[in-house]
């Protein structure tokens, strides 16, 4: 008995033993593996790391995240090369990492660049593409904030709705959802630049670091700016009056008493200046279901057009401390600038459109509008010629600002901040006033000061 007890524990340590060595053995054959792989793609030798990158995720799946990190940086050198043979290789490893390594990566993120990968290779019919858009859009919708995506998307809604695949209603509804999250992301972006234009201002030397995060910063919003003016071309002539006024006359009866249905329809005309009965009867409905900011903000551009400044000017400050959406307050704050700017009030004016900018960062126009009512007051803010022209030195100032927050005006801004750099007063005209360096002051509505530039 005692000899068979011995005999079956030899057995066991046999077994045990054998199990171990053959395990140590696999991790050994991973170990090589990886390394091949992952030495090679850190050198970007990619050509070397691909023939070891299949048998590696075959056989040893959980050897490293870094697998599916250098994995992602390969096959995006080889689709960027016009390999496309790699983009199922990469949808392959995308649902890889997610499957092994969930936590690792936004779930979204992942989903919605499968979706532009195959998108990008000509994968799929139209309205799958536009499906899959559509699926990540609403499920994912913190994820999809690519301006390119969001272009994609929208374009093939109109693509689909000439094809007759598409409802022109549905088409509406979407520009409104990507514009507003074009405007969303635009709004961080501006943000994040205007803090950094500060702290410029202020004489802070940035880090190298932060010069480089506001050039992209900068450089992305003027990427937002061009796909939002995209977005508005790509609509066109689809979203003018001779098609909306029918759509929603069509369509009135049956929704006259859906509060969003009345809102849309009316932000949509008044966006064309849709001068139709349709849009008064809209406006009656909307105060009549619900007096709102946005009744009040429409009855106010009624006044605005029949010529009742007093009116529309009670009915835009009724709406603007009604408004609890930043986009639409923004609106309600701009026209309400707009009419004392008319009006010759100037400061109230660029009281408005300050409280624009502070609910929309991004409002370039607004900057853009303060900077051309400064020029035009050059003549009046100063004792001394020297003294009226440095107001256009504000004014370009300003003008550039304009172009760095808002894409869509980065030429227009440009352009315009040269024009009034060219008038103020240049180094003749510094050196022979003894004014480099020195701070000049205005005492009219504009306030504040410029630095005169060094010679």
């Amino acid at each position: 008995m005692k000899k068979n007890i011995v005999l079956l524990l030899a057995a066991f340590t046999l077994t045990m033993g054998g199990n171990a060595l053959a395990q140590a053995s696999i991790s050994e054959e991973c170990t090589l593996k990886g390394s091949l792989f992952i030495e090679a793609a850190k050198a970007k030798n990619y050509d070397e790391a691909i023939k070891h990158y299949a048998p590696l995720v075959a056989s040893c799946p959980k050897f490293s995240l870094a697998v599916y990190q250098y994995g992602e940086k390969m096959f995006d050198h080889f689709i960027d090369n016009g390999d496309t043979s790699m983009v199922n290789n990469m949808i392959t490893l995308y649902n890889d990492r997610l499957r092994l390594y969930p936590g690792s990566i936004d779930k979204g993120k992942i989903e919605m660049n499968i979706v532009q990968l195959k998108y990008d290779a000509g994968i799929g019919a139209k309205m799958e593409q536009y499906k899959a858009y559509g699926s990540i859009f609403k499920n994912h919708n913190a994820s999809f904030k690519s301006p390119k995506s969001l272009y994609i998307f929208f374009s093939l809604a109109v693509d689909l709705n000439k094809e007759g695949s598409v409802p022109l209603a549905d088409m509406f509804d979407l520009y409104d959802a990507v514009t507003e999250k074009l405007e969303t992301e635009e709004g961080k972006m501006a943000q994040k630049v205007i803090n950094y234009s500060d702290r410029e201002e202020t004489g802070e030397i940035l880090s190298t670091r932060d010069k480089k995060n506001y050039g992209a910063y900068e450089r992305n919003l003027a990427i937002f700016g061009k796909v939002r003016g995209s977005v508005d071309a790509k609509l066109g002539a689809i979203a003018d009056c001779e098609n909306l006024v029918p759509l929603y006359n069509k369509d009135y009866e049956e929704n006259k008493n859906n509060l969003d249905w009345v809102n849309r329809a009316l932000s949509r005309l008044n966006a064309k200046d849709c001068d139709d009965p349709l849009f008064f009867k809209l406006v009656q409905q909307l105060h009549a279901l619900k007096p709102s900011a946005k009744s009040a903000y429409y009855l106010g551009k009624l006044a605005e057009k029949d010529g009742k400044s007093a009116e529309a000017l009670r009915y835009f400050n009724e709406s603007a401390e009604l408004e609890t959406n930043p986009k639409d307050k923004a609106r309600v704050y701009y026209s309400l600038a707009e009419n004392f700017r008319k009006a010759g009030k100037l400061s109230d004016a660029r009281s408005y459109y300050n409280k624009m900018l502070e609910v929309k960062p991004n409002a370039g126009i607004a900057y853009l509008k303060i900077s051309n009512m400064y020029a035009q007051s050059a003549n009046n803010c100063g004792s001394t010629p020297f003294e009226k022209r440095a107001m256009y030195w504000k004014a370009a100032e300003l003008a550039r600002r304009a172009g760095r927050v808002d894409g869509s005006l980065s030429s227009v801004a440009s352009q315009t901040a040269a024009s009034y750099d060219g008038r103020a007063p240049g180094k003749t005209e510094i050196f022979s006033d003894n004014m480099g360096g020195k701070t000049v002051t205005f005492r009219c509505w504009v306030g504040g000061s410029v630095r005169v530039p060094n010679l």
